[in-house]
């Protein structure tokens, strides 16, 4: 006999109703601070005041119908606030989160890796249907600078207190000589850190995206560092073997189609004793549903961006965002490391510290 069907309670129905509404505000939202960050409007409502259409259309350079529409779809949102004279502002809260690059709570690249994403929708579709996928030169740069400006702050301001605080590390990168080696250091704010941080050390940033290590040297060049900052299109083989006193993965391992490969290069590249530090997002030890705000968040993340990503390079192990420390574990036993253990560094925004070991058992 078969269950009689069963019958929707109607508070289900609306509740679910009500919270895809709210998702539908949300991208509304950030696709509106997409706009106001690469049309510079937000900058302009910050450096140079408030603003009616016509003034901030002039400023910018954009067309006034458009800035009054957004302008009245930020108010509306209570994104800014408007006066009777329909001169609208940048409240302080939201000028920090969406106009300071150097603030640990900057958001507005957040808009922009989104943006990103849905730019490829169709890509996603074939990738999901063939099981291909789509690599991270197709996301461009809106995905590439977004990445590099949302973790600059964390780097620069965050990082260096963070390792200091790790005293078997720090004694070895404040060595006068000291070689660290930055895998997949996109835009090369991480690099840029750690030379700073130990300014007795050489740094040498590696990536195998062009355009991001044209970003780093750029930065770099602004930094003043070349002397013992360098940058270079190459993966970790090149690394010369036995020669680094750390290596560090910023937030890059779980893009990785090959992360064993890349693992046990940078394991040969370590001189002996040494370790490698991988920093990567900050998930719960195992799969659980429903999940905290932190895992639907990544998941959103790796249907979008890192899974199609890594399964771009066939073969690819298919990792994703979702890395759990069990993952990462194997993947650095297979590579040949001797062990893994979390750093004790906390509350340092979505990420967890992982040290890779390579002394005998």
């Amino acid at each position: 006999m078969t269950s009689p069907p069963q019958v929707p309670d109607r508070r289900d129905t609306d509740a679910f109703g009500e919270r895809v509404l709210s998702a539908a505000l949300g991208m509304t939202d950030m696709l509106a601070i997409y706009l106001g960050d690469r049309l510079g409007w937000y900058r302009s409502l910050s450096a140079d005041g408030p603003a009616t259409a016509e003034e901030l259309a002039r400023r910018t350079g954009t067309h006034p119908r458009y800035a009054r529409e957004w302008l009245e779809q930020q108010a509306v949102n209570a994104v800014l606030a408007v006066d009777e004279d329909r001169r609208f502002s940048l409240p302080p809260g939201a000028e920090e989160v969406l106009t300071d690059r150097s603030s640990l709570s900057y958001m507005a690249p957040l808009a922009r890796m989104l943006a990103a994403a849905a730019g490829q929708l169709p890509a996603l579709l074939e990738a999901y249907r063939s099981g291909g996928g789509v690599s991270w030169s197709q996301f461009g740069a809106d995905a590439r600078e977004s990445q590099a400006d949302m973790n600059r702050p964390w780097y620069e301001k965050a990082l260096p207190e963070a390792l200091k605080g790790v005293a078997s590390l720090d004694v070895v990168l404040s060595r006068p000589g000291a070689r660290i080696a930055d895998v997949g250091c996109g835009a090369g704010w991480s690099s840029l850190a750690l030379a700073r941080t130990y300014p007795a050390a050489v740094v040498e940033g590696v990536d195998i995206d062009a355009p991001s290590i044209g970003l780093a040297l750029g930065n770099a060049a602004a930094s003043g560092m070349t002397d013992r900052l360098t940058f270079r299109c190459a993966d970790a083989e090149e690394l010369a073997a036995d020669s680094y006193d750390a290596i560090f993965a910023f937030e890059c391992v779980h893009d990785m189609p090959r992360p064993v490969d890349v693992l046990a290069a940078a394991r040969r590249a370590l001189a002996p004793g040494r370790t490698m530090i991988v920093m990567d997002e900050a998930v719960a030890e195992s799969f659980s549903a429903p999940g905290d705000e932190l895992e639907r968040l990544m998941y959103g993340f790796s249907l979008l961006i890192c899974l199609p990503d890594g399964l771009s390079h066939p073969p690819s192990a298919g990792t994703g965002t979702v890395m759990r420390p069990a993952t990462l574990r194997q993947y650095a036993l297979d590579a040949g490391f001797t062990g893994m253990n979390v750093l004790p560094i906390s509350a340092f925004g979505f990420w967890r510290f992982y040290e890779l070991t390579t002394a005998p058992v």
